[in-house]
Parts: C-alpha cells; structure tokens; sequence
C-alpha cells in the first residue's frame, strides 16, 4: 500500500481555495512544533490555536508550554490575525485513555490513543464552534507517524462531519525552519513529549 503524501493534498487545498480564507482549529502539541505551523498557514486561514494536552506532565510544565504558546502568538507577525483557546487540564482523561498501556514504548499504542484523544477533542470544538476545518501541529515532528495522523484526524472527520485538513509539516523542510524559528523567539524546547511515560 503506498503511503499518501498529505502536504501534497495540503497544496490542492490551498490552491483550490482562491481568494477565500477559511477557519481553521488548529491543535497544538507546543509552541515550536506550531511555529512553522502558524507561520505557513496564516497565510491562507484565519487560525484559532487550540491547545489541549492533558498528556503533559506535572502541571507545571503544562503551565510553562501553554505560556510559551501564548507569547509566540502575541509576538509572531501573521497575514490573517491567529487567536488561541486554552482547554481545561485534566490529566485524569490521559491516564485513563492509555490505561493499560503504560509499558508501550514510544511510538506505539499508547501514542496512537494519545493522538486520537487530543484529536477527537479538537474536532468536537471545531463542530461547537462552527470551524471550517480541524488539523494538528503533530505531523512536523519525525519522530510522530504522520500517516496514523492523518488516518485518525479523517476519521473523526467523517464522524463529527468537520472537514480534516492533511498535513505532513515536516515536509518543506518544516521540522528545521520550526528550530530556527525557535531560536529566534527564544522559545522553550522541551527534551521529552510530554507525559510521564516519555521522560
């Protein structure tokens, strides 16, 4: 089965658009995973950064990732103005979505309900609030699977009827202007994903 290149399907949406500027929800996993991320589709959408980790471990360091991803935003200049939503933290619904899977290694089980927990919540508020499309900033890291990714965001999307935009981030070399981009707004770079189990 040959592996679907999604920032090829990205382009074709973007250029079928014209000149009108959709919304899009936009998960974020942390503040320089979604600089590239902002940085490119400002241009094209009108973006609500979305940010809902409850994977992220101790609290602290939740509190500490999700200022960082308010500061970026204030001090990023972008075509099309991009807002922000801070859900609740609750780690309890992490732990109980992996239960059972905490001796998976990275990149495994444990990962892919990780993904879909975050993602399932995202296109739920993108319904609520009436987005035109949902997507996360998972895709730019190498070391996430972005075809599972895109699998579970184009489920949900026939589930909840919300349209999942395709994404590999760390094509156009995503993944190395989201480090420069890091250094140039100083941006915290943390050294594990975030959960307890990844430490």
């Amino acid at each position: 089965m040959n592996k679907i290149n999604y920032q090829k399907e990205l382009d074709k949406i973007i250029a079928a658009q014209g000149d009108s500027v959709p919304t899009l929800l936009l998960h974020s996993c942390c503040a320089p995973c979604s600089s590239y991320v902002i940085e490119y589709l400002s241009n094209y959408f009108y973006i609500t950064v979305f940010y809902y980790n409850p994977n992220i471990y101790p609290d602290t360091e939740y509190i500490f990732r999700s200022n960082e991803q308010k500061r970026l935003i204030s001090e990023m200049p972008t075509k099309y103005p991009v807002t922000y939503i801070d859900e609740d933290y609750n780690s309890k619904e992490f732990y109980n979505a992996v239960k059972g899977l905490e001796k998976e290694p990275e990149g495994g089980k444990r990962c892919e309900k990780c993904f879909h927990l975050r993602l399932e919540r995202t296109a739920k508020k993108a319904v609520e609030l009436n987005f035109d499309y949902f997507t996360t900033t998972l895709t730019i890291s190498p070391l996430k699977n972005a075809q599972l990714i895109n699998q579970i965001g184009e489920t949900l999307s026939q589930i909840y009827n919300i349209k999942w935009l395709p994404s590999d981030f760390k094509k156009k070399e995503g993944y190395k202007r989201s480090i420069e981009l890091s250094k140039i707004y100083s941006l915290y770079r943390q050294n594990y994903c975030g959960c307890i189990f990844s430490t």
